[in-house]
């Protein structure tokens, strides 16, 4: 055992580190326990006793020579105790127990059984929010409570919702496996996709009680590009995620407002992930010379924002080249709203409020309001712009973003 003393008590890191140790070793108990019993929600109580007990008894006693052992048993007696009290179980159930009682599987086992728990979680069959819930709660490592919280919903919404993810689980008997080959790339796209948006929760707004969905948003890419260390997805995924957490620190005020990229102090970026970042994006591109994956080439226009030392040395040109690019690759509504903000930089506002305009399937997106907004304002065309920003406002912002416009519509007059 480790000496409690070395855990620091009292202190908010060692406790966040503990509470992070704790979580990233019970999700891989998790996943090798519901390999083994055929039931999440048997899994999941299991584990969730066996975390709780961790960050009661660890901070006493201290952390184990094993972490992941400690849990392992501690959740396995659980779930063996809670098999046993059933009245009937059927001969699944009984090779279960058989296989609970085996020893513990090695790290190449435990590896596979964490990607089928990832494409599990972010099955195509589980609408999205299903499947952003489910992935915070199973490879996360939050309670419901907490997921409710994070995801801005009341504790008895997100327990019906998880609730029904498992029952869809079960009855469209979604299995519990890796993807043959053939669909593995449809797939790993779903997921990655969940894991921005698990990302993307957390990073639109400032950091707040409870886990940061930015920061759980980050370790998830990272699990994901562990497991699957040579895939151009999962590479360019942690590396753009890893790129824009990187300027967390400096997107908003001390009353939450977002500032603008312009206005940023770039001496609060984070430099070490800035330059992991790089070298992730780097390493997609060499991967898919002929055909970047969208995340690579999303990564690259976020790595050429943050190595300008300052927003009059962004590289405008290549940065619209980039998006050039990724429409090649990903074609939406919202691709060419970034672009047109590039091309505004570029060659003028005119230039760019002309781009934002042609973009005519947007108009309930608030954000192409605010855009539309800034460029009429930089052209002088005040009372237009007015109108715009309140057509943004109307529609709905996220608080730190409503907050930024409605700065900009009292500005314009």
């Amino acid at each position: 055992m480790t000496d409690p003393a070395d855990l620091g008590a009292g202190d908010p890191r060692a406790v966040d580190a503990l509470d992070r140790l704790v979580r990233t070793e019970g999700r891989a108990v998790l996943a090798t326990l519901i390999r083994t019993t055929g039931r999440l929600d048997l899994a999941e109580d299991a584990v969730q006793e066996a975390v709780l007990r961790a960050l009661e008894r660890w901070p006493v006693d201290g952390v184990p020579d094993h972490p992941r052992a400690w849990l392992t048993t501690v959740a396995r007696n659980r779930a063996i105790d809670t098999v046993r009290r059933e009245a009937r179980r059927d001969e699944k159930e009984e090779a279960a127990m058989r296989e609970l009682d085996a020893e513990a599987p090695g790290p190449a086992e435990v590896e596979t059984d964490l990607l089928r728990l990832v494409f599990t979680c972010c099955h195509p069959a589980l609408a999205t929010d299903a499947q952003v819930a489910l992935s915070l709660r199973t490879l996360g490592g939050l309670s419901t409570p907490e997921v409710a919280r994070a995801l801005l919903v009341s504790e008895a919404t997100m327990t019906k919702r998880l609730t029904r993810a498992r029952q869809k689980i079960a009855a469209a008997r979604i299995p519990y496996r890796v993807p043959p080959p053939e669909d593995l790339p449809e797939r790993l796209a779903g997921v990655a996709a969940t894991v921005y948006l698990v990302f993307n929760e957390g990073y639109g707004r400032p950091p707040g009680p409870g886990r940061d969905l930015a920061v759980l948003g980050v370790e998830l890419a990272r699990l994901l590009h562990e497991l699957m260390p040579d895939d151009p997805t999962a590479i360019g995924l942690l590396g753009l995620v890893l790129l824009q957490h990187a300027r967390r620190a400096g997107r908003f005020d001390a009353a939450g407002t977002a500032i603008p990229l312009a206005e940023q102090d770039r001496s609060r970026w984070d430099r070490a992930l800035v330059a992991e970042g790089v070298v992730l994006v780097g390493e997609g591109l060499r991967r898919t010379p002929d055909r970047p994956d969208p995340y690579v080439v999303q990564g690259a226009i976020a790595a050429a924002h943050a190595l300008a030392p300052t927003w009059a040395d962004t590289p405008w040109a290549a940065i619209a080249s980039w998006y050039d690019v990724l429409l090649a690759v990903h074609d939406t509504p919202v691709v060419r709203l970034n672009r047109a903000a590039a091309i505004a930089e570029r060659d003028g506002p005119d230039v760019g409020l002309a781009e934002v305009e042609a973009i005519t399937d947007l108009e309930g997106y608030a954000l192409w309001h605010a855009s539309r907004g800034e460029l009429l304002a930089r052209v002088g065309r005040r009372a237009e712009a007015g109108e715009a920003f309140d057509h943004a406002l109307a529609l709905g912002l996220p608080a730190p973003n409503a907050a930024w416009v409605e700065r900009r519509r009292a500005e314009v007059g």
